[in-house]
């Protein structure tokens, strides 16, 4: 045969100078590298090819070689693709550093002159004779992370070196495919390369060489190209890889860490369609060949009637069967009835669900020869959620072991649902709740532009922050208050439903802003008084106190003696989880930053604006010209002290001027040791809202406390924007 570089060895030299046969790209170290690694592989497959540097693919032989231009690079460009999308996800998960990727054509016979051999570690499909023979044609790929002391995760001793695979198929797969591969460590770099034999001649092949060059590029190389293939096909198919219920040891050897893993993923999920979705896939194809889950409606058990169970998740081993299992299961569901309870000698609870045999699907009789099928009942604290039908195909009766391990499962998955069912029951009482808090609309102040941000920290309790814009007659006079009541939660829902109800009927009666607060801090302290005595009475009892004396035959605070004895006797019966009986909880007191605006007299647009802050951060004005200042003085909490007199101030809000009102959510916004508004860090950003409109200082306002740091802000955040017009 004759060796494609002896024939032509002016044109090698020329392709092998040719730049445009490498492609090298940078990717960063987050989860979207793989996908783009996949697009610019290919991308480069079909540049390489358009040019005429590969011409042909497995499927094109001899004198049918494909012309440039014209050509098939699947297969190829599908090896590649898979490689890539390994080691890309291997240096991302382990790595967790910038990716550089490179793709190289070489031409045949080329020595390896971009891959030293100090420092490196390499597997090869042929035996110790290949670098003896003559380099065929191939496409090289490079994987480089800049974490070399991470080493590179594999499963390339297969499941039965330590069960199934956790990151995915690593370099098994690139043994398969690869003619050649290893890893290369330089200094700050780690390289993953792999080499790909070309299935046919390249543009370096000489055009005279006709079938016979062809037949030697593929002679060499079809055979071992179809080898590699069914092996790539063997580690990618789920079925040949083996499943639980084939291991006869399993049950013993595998089940407990089955189960444990299985808790770890559904305890975690909010969402009882998820948890159904989960407990699917984690049955097939371990434990049987097909699942289905009916999730009850919230109003049945115990006798109650409710919506009719609904199919909340097929599962097949076989995807493209599950519309038909799903067809059938809804014709003829299964007879979905409590599973029969039984009591372990040991155990003194309501008992244990027991997995029942039911009729194959389309059979209409158990233990029908397509297989075995059973359904157990998803119990959470005594009460069904739904039930779990399994099967397994050429059956007569599901082994004991898979029924004891099916019942487990089935307990763990009722659990996970329940759960589940009681955040969303919370999240929708809270939403509930939350929207009768707060205003389900502001009002609209004449010449004047407000706009309003608000987002709750967690969806599923009552945020503490609270809100209000609204007329104020006679006089034409806007009100608007932006609170912060300590805490969350219902603690948190009974001091915002007194205070803002308060504040609009002292507003509306024709209070003065100062005048507002004074008494607001007085109903507040009030209301503490006497949620205070009514925890003082049940100290009292607790205590063993003689309630017997008083005309009513009640003591009173003063018959109890000071109330701050009073609440160390709270205090004492606390069981050491904080807030005891007489305190009932978390004291009631807030910030609140409270205002009027009155429009000026002419139609030059403004308004005069008069407000106070009590222990609430203190708004800032920004004018056209771009200063900033504060546009209030600090006073105490609400709720503290009867004796405090609260003071306003006012000025005019004219034309072109912004007031920014923001809770602690957006000044305490932390990143590590950092605050946003630490070095009035909250007044330079508000300094770069010159000429914004009030919806775009706000929305820029909420950017900057999210950038602030990566994570989730862990406070409510509520801000309002008034822009003078």
């Amino acid at each position: 045969m004759d060796d494609p570089e002896v024939l032509n060895p002016a044109r090698s030299r020329a392709f092998r100078n040719d730049e445009r046969r490498t492609a090298r790209t940078s990717l960063p170290g987050n989860p979207l590298a793989p996908s783009a690694a996949r697009r610019f592989v290919r991308a480069a497959l079909a540049e390489w090819t358009s040019l005429g540097l590969l011409t042909t693919c497995a499927l094109c032989q001899g004198d049918e070689a494909c012309p440039p231009g014209r050509h098939s690079t699947d297969g190829l460009a599908d090896d590649a693709v898979l490689i890539v999308d390994e080691l890309v996800t291997n240096a991302v998960v382990h790595a967790g550093t910038n990716v550089e990727l490179l793709c190289r054509l070489e031409a045949p016979g080329e020595p390896d002159g971009e891959r030293p051999d100090d420092g490196s570690e390499s597997g090869t499909e042929s035996g110790d004779d290949t670098a003896a023979e003559p380099e065929p044609a191939a496409l090289v790929i490079e994987v480089s992370d800049h974490h070399p002391a991470r080493s590179v995760r594999s499963d390339a001793h297969g499941p039965a070196g330590g069960g199934s695979p956790e990151y995915g198929r690593g370099l098994q797969l690139i043994a398969a495919l690869a003619e050649r591969w290893g890893i290369t460590y330089r200094t700050g770099l780690k390289t993953v390369w792999a080499r790909l034999p070309l299935d046919g001649p390249t543009a370096e092949a000489p055009a005279g060489a006709g079938a016979d060059g062809a037949a030697g590029v593929n002679g060499v190389v079809g055979e071992p190209a179809l080898r590699r293939g069914l092996r790539a096909a063997e580690i990618l198919a789920p079925a040949p890889r083996g499943t639980a219920r084939e291991d006869p040891d399993w049950i013993s050897r595998g089940a407990l860490s089955f189960l444990a893993e299985a808790s770890d993923l559904l305890a975690g999920q909010l969402d009882e369609d998820l948890v159904a979705a989960l407990a699917g896939q984690l049955l097939v194809p371990r434990l049987a060949d097909w699942c289905a889950i009916w999730l009850d409606g919230e109003g049945e058990g115990h006798g109650r009637a409710g919506a009719a169970p609904r199919l909340a998740r097929v599962w097949h081993a076989d995807e493209s069967r599950i519309e038909t299992l799903r067809t059938l299961l809804e014709k003829e569901p299964p007879r979905l009835l409590d599973s029969p309870r039984v009591q372990d000698a040991t155990d003194s609870g309501p008992g244990r669900n027991v997995p029942v045999p039911v009729p194959w699907p389309g059979s209409g009789q158990t233990g029908a020869h397509d297989g075995a099928a059973v359904s157990c009942r998803l119990v959470a604290n005594g009460r069904p959620l739904g039930t779990l039908v399994l099967g397994r195909r050429r059956l007569a009766r599901m082994p004991d072991e898979v029924i004891a391990l099916i019942e487990d499962f089935a307990r763990r998955v009722g659990l996970a649902i329940g759960a589940a069912r009681r955040y969303t029951r919370q999240a929708t009482i809270s939403r509930i709740l939350q929207r009768g808090l707060l205003p389900t609309q502001v009002a609209r102040i004449p010449g004047v532009e407000s706009h309003l941000v608000y987002e709750p920290a967690d969806d599923g309790v009552v945020g503490g922050d609270f809100y209000d814009v609204f007329p104020a007659p006679p006089g034409g006079r806007w009100c608007f208050m932006l609170g912060d009541v300590q805490g969350s939660g219902p603690e948190a829902a009974v001091v915002t439903g007194l205070a803002r109800p308060w504040l609009r009927l002292l507003a509306r009666e024709g209070y003065g802003v100062g005048e507002v607060l004074d008494r607001l801090n007085r109903l507040l302290l009030d209301d503490a008084m006497e949620a205070a005595e009514a925890a003082a009475l049940m100290v009292a009892v607790a205590g063993g106190q003689d309630l017997s004396g008083g005309e009513s035959g009640l003591p009173g605070l003063s018959d109890l003696g000071p109330l701050e004895d009073i609440r160390d006797m709270g205090k004492s019966l606390d069981d050491g989880r904080g807030g005891g009986l007489a305190d009932g909880g978390q004291s009631r007191f807030l910030s609140l930053l409270y205002g009027q605006l009155e429009p000026l007299p002419g139609t030059g647009g403004g308004a005069r604006c008069t407000l106070a802050s009590a222990g609430h951060p203190l708004p800032l004005l920004l004018r056209p010209d771009g200063t900033v200042r504060v546009a209030a003085e600090p006073q105490l909490l609400l709720g503290v002290d009867e004796h405090v007199a609260y003071e306003s101030l006012s000025f005019d809000l004219e034309s072109g001027d912004t007031l920014l009102c923001v809770t602690d959510g957006v000044t305490e916004r932390r990143s590590g040791r950092l605050l946003l508004d630490d070095d009035d860090g909250l007044a330079a950003i508000l300094a770069g809202c010159t000429g914004l409109s009030a919806q775009g200082v706000a929305e820029r306002i909420r950017r900057a406390v999210h950038d602030f740091d990566p994570s989730p802000p862990s406070d409510d955040l509520a801000m309002l924007v008034l822009r003078a017009v």
